[in-house]
């Protein structure tokens, strides 16, 4: 079955004229490493759904610095949702850090969808309030947990990539320098 008719099974049970519905409002693209989906201060027309590689969005600060925000790999999705819900420009970058292949879903299409298969607003809000609360953990574990507690963090939730992503994005995810990350593993790889 299709990565993504699988993800929705998860949450809302669709039928067969349903499923093929909804994969006609998606549309398939290819992306190489380093594409770059959205800018900070344009407005994100499309949400997308991984079904291979891996991409991330980021803010970056006034000192050209990155702040990585968020990883989507199989099976995720990835999209400015300020943007994206509010159709205002946005302030994060998403860009492709390993090849990519998704499902793109544009604002107008997510709306039909809706209005074509109601079955399909009830998933989406599923996976917003998923999102709200995984945001919420992430703020209450980058105020209140060590560097290293958050590494372990994020090993336990990302543990098949943690390979795939360069170490200066790991150290921008968790929050600490690069500099920081290097001493913290080495003294995690003593131990």
């Amino acid at each position: 079955m299709n990565l993504l008719l699988e993800n929705i099974a998860k949450h809302v049970s669709l039928t067969s004229q349903e499923q093929e519905r909804v994969l006609s409002f998606t549309e398939p693209l290819q992306f190489k490493a380093k594409t770059i989906l959205l800018k900070s201060g344009e407005v994100c027309t499309h949400s997308y759904f991984v079904t291979k590689g891996i991409i991330r969005s980021y803010n970056m600060d006034e000192n050209g610095v990155e702040h990585v925000v968020s990883f989507a790999c199989p099976g995720w999705w990835i999209a400015d949702m300020y943007s994206f819900l509010s159709q205002r420009p946005g302030q994060l970058y998403i860009e492709v850090n390993e090849d990519a292949e998704v499902l793109a879903i544009s604002k107008e299409n997510q709306e039909k969808m809706y209005s074509e298969v109601p079955k399909l607003e009830r998933f989406f809000r599923i996976i917003i309030e998923n999102s709200l609360v995984a945001s919420q953990q992430r703020l209450i574990d980058n105020m209140s947990f060590t560097a290293e507690a958050r590494y372990d963090k994020f090993l336990k939730k990302f543990n098949d990539l943690a390979h795939c992503i360069p170490q200066k994005q790991i150290a921008s995810y968790i929050g600490v320098t690069p500099e920081f990350f290097s001493k913290m593993k080495a003294r995690l790889l003593k131990k």
